[in-house]
């Protein structure tokens, strides 16, 4: 299976509290987020890897360039739109299945490796989704589920819903006509993207995590440390 990482952002948040690195560069217990990203996939039978990221991250792409070897690595240098749009140019270069990853989720390994195997090898599932009712997201994607887990839509607001997305995606279907179809119609951000596959009669699943910590402020930062230190425990 292939892994596409978008780190294409600009961390503005961490960036106002003072970190002046690219965001995927800040480390977790001393590994950077991209490297504990791109380590656990490679352990968990991820054969290649594409990244894409702005134009502005030079020190992002000397650390990757250094780390990692171009068979293993594709890094794609573009600054897009929006998240959506980075899906759009590094889609062209995968083929189902395929994980879809942000750089800034935490969560626990053991928890990642079982949703990969429930993905394949269990879900009838066009699209599996991950969540979690840890909620610390300033801008959470909630999901409505039915009882058997799939998703019914997606929403900004909490309403009574009790889960949200947590960061990672694995296609098991093509999707290369629906982005065309969803940039012919404006479409922005990759949350927008996944309510246009419902409106297109997708079958996305939701696969609960424990906990996914989205790092977008030092206290995150903090936070996603002393997770794992309990994980580790």
């Amino acid at each position: 299976m292939e892994l596409a990482i978008i780190a294409a952002g600009e961390g503005l948040r961490l960036k106002r509290e003072g970190i002046n690195i690219s965001k995927p560069l800040v480390k977790i217990n001393g590994v950077p987020l991209i490297q504990r990203i791109i380590d656990t996939a490679l352990k968990n039978n991820i054969s290649s890897i594409v990244c894409i990221i702005n134009n502005d991250s030079e020190d992002l792409m000397k650390f990757l360039q250094n780390k990692y070897s171009s068979k293993k690595l594709k890094l794609i240098v573009k600054s897009t739109e929006s998240s959506f749009h980075s899906l759009k140019e590094i889609s062209q270069h995968l083929t189902p299945p395929f994980l879809i990853s942000t750089v800034d989720s935490i969560f626990k390994e053991d928890e990642f490796r079982s949703f990969l195997e429930f993905g394949i090898n269990v879900s009838n599932a066009d699209v599996i989704v991950a969540s979690t009712n840890f909620i610390d997201d300033e801008k959470p994607l909630y999901i409505n589920l039915n009882e058997d887990g799939y998703v019914i839509d997606f929403y900004d607001s909490a309403k009574d819903y009790e889960f949200v997305t947590g960061g990672l995606y694995l296609f098991k279907r093509e999707i290369k006509k629906e982005i065309k179809e969803a940039m012919e119609s404006d479409t922005k951000r990759l949350r927008n993207f996944l309510r246009f596959l419902i409106r297109k009669e997708f079958r996305i699943q939701a696969y609960r995590f424990s906990k996914i910590i989205d790092v977008d402020h030092i206290s995150d930062i903090e936070a996603a440390e002393s997770f794992l230190n309990e994980v580790r425990e």
